[in-house]
């Protein structure tokens, strides 16, 4: 965990806490179907934890992921997350992700935008 804070123009970033990923049991996003930057990661002790935006929080989760697939090949529970936001292998993947939410609101109003042009038979 890392903390930040100013000091006059200076940023500055301090590391306060370390966990192993072999200790990590589960990770809460809380609330799937909100739009909020907190989340819970349960070692032995639950830490509860603020991301610096939602798409953040999901960045987070899925390099934990990755890293958990890649060495560990533990069943790693992760809940109260959109699945379609965590697979590489869904319709709203890309090398950026922490665009996702954007994009998804995006191609929607592209569709009503396209919708609404469309003439009405009569």
């Amino acid at each position: 965990m890392v903390k930040h804070y100013r000091i006059g123009l200076d940023e500055k970033y301090e590391v306060t806490k370390k966990w192993s990923l072999n200790d990590l049991r589960m990770i809460d996003g809380k609330e799937a179907d909100t739009d909020n930057p907190f989340f819970d990661l349960h070692f032995k002790k639950v830490y509860s934890l603020e991301a610096y935006s939602c798409a953040s929080k999901y960045a987070f989760v899925r390099t934990v992921n990755k890293l958990n697939h890649a060495y560990l090949k533990k069943d790693l529970r992760i809940v109260n997350f959109d699945s379609t936001y965590l697979n590489d292998d869904s319709i709203w993947s890309s090398n950026n992700k922490d665009c996702l939410v954007l994009m998804r609101i995006c191609f929607y109003a592209f569709n009503l935008v396209c919708l609404s042009l469309c003439p009405l038979p009569l």
